[in-house]
């Protein structure tokens, strides 16, 4: 099922035609009302006219958080205050947070992008959708439920937290949809089995799952406990929230909402144009943002850009799921790490749970890397060549896909701490 197909199957031709007249009407809108950008392309000899359309990209700087950062709160938005509907900003744990505002048409057009996105899925408005992100300034839980409504989906806004509580609404309403983290739904899912009921029994369908990186090895868990058709979504606070891109009933890849977005997928080492199908970093570009416009906006997130036909009948470009961002890469005694790499390893091991850390120290002159990951129950049997065994078995897979020898703890089944956001990960230690 398509929700819009006049421009969820325009030809390419048209799309593209679109998209140059829309980013001309943005690169206009930036350069009189934004003085970063006029500024900035001032300073590169840069005029809105010498960018004919969508091959010329190129030509233009691009944008980066510290920008966002720098011009707090209010500075980045090329309409007055009293256009601005609302605020949300990032979830940053670090300095003062990336603010977004949005006009009425910005919500307008977010609700219509999120509606895409979760009809692209498989939701209708014969279902009851379980929001299990934290509403407020970060910008998930808001997003997913205008976009739900718009659907005529019925939208139980839970938040986070209370989970015993989510498993109750869960019971008495019959849901059928689920909106969180994908750390966020195994832990309702282990939550629910202590207190003795199957997950499955539950009935839910439809996993809606983003808000930070997650491996086809997670799905799969997430699908094996749920019984549920789990799928990834895209988006980012800086760009508009969710809503940007997410998977069809294929799952080959998210379709871009090309005509509100001109995506590219770059070297992130030389700014450069890498070809379709080859991996790198994603850079974006707003088309109809009013608030807040975005030109060429690099997200540090690691995919790979298609334009190739989708079963589905979508003629828009797809971005494979994201494996990791260029700014959580570890380098560890040389080595480029990606947590992400570390999560499909864990997750394919039996006797291992999907609940880990990794902790990064320094010893002396030297890196070490450590793997804490919890056992399943059924592996914690207190046998102590048992759990010899794993242990080998978890480093000797690790060590082929890292080319690292890592340290590996097992730990006792819940036994880390458990999050209703996004998990941390990892604990880079070497700077303290």
């Amino acid at each position: 099922m398509i929700w819009n197909e006049q421009y969820e199957t325009m030809s390419r031709e048209e799309l593209q035609q679109l998209q140059s007249s829309r980013l001309r009407q943005t690169l206009e809108s930036v350069y009189q009302n934004v003085p970063f950008y006029r500024n900035l392309f001032d300073e590169q000899g840069i005029k809105p006219q010498d960018i004919r359309g969508i091959e010329d990209i190129t030509k233009l700087p691009f944008t980066t958080k510290d920008a966002l950062r720098e011009n707090y709160p209010f500075n980045m938005f090329a309409v007055p205050m009293k256009k601005v509907v609302r605020l949300h900003a990032s979830s940053g744990t670090t300095g003062k947070p990336t603010v977004v505002g949005y006009t009425r048409q910005d919500i307008e057009t977010w609700a219509e992008l999120v509606a895409r996105m979760i009809t692209a899925a498989g939701v209708t408005d014969e279902d009851m959708a379980q929001i299990c992100f934290g509403y407020g300034l970060f910008t998930g839980a808001l997003g997913l439920h205008y976009g739900l409504e718009k659907v005529g989906a019925t939208v139980v806004p839970s938040s986070t937290g209370n989970t015993e509580k989510q498993i109750m609404l869960m019971q008495d309403f019959g849901t059928t949809t689920l909106i969180a983290t994908p750390t966020y739904a195994l832990h309702i899912a282990e939550v629910a089995s202590g207190m003795g009921i199957d997950p499955k029994s539950l009935g839910l369908k439809i996993g809606l799952f983003g808000s930070e990186v997650w491996t086809e090895s997670m799905r799969e868990e997430l699908e094996r406990a749920w019984g549920l058709f789990a799928t990834d979504n895209y988006g980012l606070s800086e760009i508009i929230g969710p809503g940007v891109a997410g998977e069809c009933r294929q799952r080959k890849g998210m379709h871009v909402s090309e005509d509100h977005f001109l995506v590219e997928v770059i070297n992130p080492e030389t700014g450069q144009p890498v070809p379709d199908g080859e991996e790198g970093e994603l850079v974006i570009t707003t088309l109809t943002k009013e608030a807040l416009p975005i030109i060429r906006y690099r997200t540090r997130d690691i995919t790979i850009k298609t334009t190739e036909p989708c079963a589905c009948g979508r003629t828009t470009a797809r971005i494979r799921k994201v494996t990791g961002r260029t700014d959580d890469m570890l380098i560890v005694s040389g080595v480029n790490v990606f947590p992400s790499q570390i999560e499909d390893v864990l997750l394919k091991i039996k006797g291992v749970a999907p609940h880990y850390q990794i902790i990064v120290t320094k010893k002396g002159y030297l890196d070490a890397l450590e793997v804490q990951v919890e056992m399943t129950d059924e592996a914690f049997t207190g046998n102590w060549r048992d759990l010899e065994e794993l242990e080998r078995t978890v480093r000797a897979r690790l060590v082929a896909v890292l080319s690292i020898n890592p340290k590996v703890k097992l730990l006792e089944p819940r036994s880390l701490e458990r999050t209703t956001g996004k998990a941390k990960r990892v604990i880079d230690l070497r700077n303290k």
